[in-house]
């Protein structure tokens, strides 16, 4: 029971974080790799901070703006520059990298004895991981209201265009250079801060927890969209989490049946290709079923 309610706490969390992936991969149709750069990023600033006495909350907040500004980056080379999605993310991310270093003075952050947002929940005396649960749930919440209101708006109205067919929004005068730039900032802003809740749920920050953010982002969107088929924008939300909490109970039970921790990123590599082949190979069973001549 305590390995479900952790790996549900840690989906929670990095539900948040898979949000910000579908921004950019399902709403932008950019394939951004910042998010590697920038989900360390706002761990590294938000442990800094509340290692020289920040509030926990201001620490987080302030990591989502530095992770705004790192979108902006990928956002200034791929409008301004005319560098390729793709590679404009790969550079921030590798600038990342040593930007992430210079904060923390090392490879690693410890937040031991230091002052987390888990801990503003401690006089609820709920049961071990259930304040992280609870915090995760207000902040998921909060997310998703957030952003089915700001993708109502016009603005947010602009962004959905630009990702669906950029040139018919260029046509009806929607700035898209704009619209990429602020789509990517609020996507990396949401990853940096998942990276600050995440830090401080693990009790320090690290230089390569960044590894591997894409392809649990991804699963998560993918096995939210294959499990549950295609709804409303607000209940695809809904269902990044979903796949975010499902994703981490699948990692939990691969190692409960004895697989080694140093095979999470194998598994999870053969994960996502599972989920990504799913919705392929049942539309061939189904085709294949239903026009099957009859003898």
């Amino acid at each position: 029971m305590n390995l479900i309610t952790t790996a549900t706490a840690q989906g929670l969390l990095f539900g948040i974080m898979a949000l910000g992936i579908f921004i950019t991969y399902r709403i932008l149709d950019l394939p951004d790799m910042t998010a590697e750069g920038s989900f360390p990023l706002g761990a590294a600033v938000c442990a800094r901070l509340i290692v020289t006495g920040v509030h926990p909350i201001i620490a987080t907040l302030i990591a989502f703006f530095v992770g705004a500004l790192a979108g902006s980056i990928t956002g200034f080379l791929i409008t301004k520059a005319k560098i390729p999605g793709l590679l404009a993310g790969i550079l921030t991310m590798t600038a990342l990298y040593s930007i992430n270093l210079r904060i923390m003075n090392r490879a690693n952050l410890s937040l031991l004895g230091k002052e987390k947002i888990t801990d503003l929940f401690e006089s609820f005396s709920l049961p071990n991981q259930f304040d992280t649960i609870f915090m995760a749930l207000i902040l998921v919440a909060f997310m998703i209201v957030s952003l089915f209101l700001f993708f109502k708006t016009e603005f947010g109205q602009a962004i959905i265009a630009t990702g669906d067919n950029e040139k018919m929004a260029r046509s009806l005068g929607i700035s898209t250079d704009q619209t990429k730039i602020l789509g990517l900032m609020l996507s990396n802003g949401i990853i940096a801060g998942a990276g600050a809740l995440i830090a401080q749920d693990n009790g320090y920050a690290d230089i390569s927890m960044g590894i591997g953010t894409i392809v649990i982002g991804l699963a998560s969107v993918i096995i939210g969209e294959v499990i549950f088929g295609n709804l409303t924008f607000v209940n695809r939300l809904i269902c990044v989490v979903l796949g975010a909490i499902i994703y981490r109970l699948i990692i939990m039970f691969v190692l409960l049946v004895g697989l080694q921790p140093n095979d999470l990123k194998l598994i999870s590599a053969f994960i996502l290709a599972v989920f990504l082949a799913l919705p392929s190979l049942r539309q061939r069973f189904n085709l294949n079923f239903f026009t099957k001549e009859r003898v």
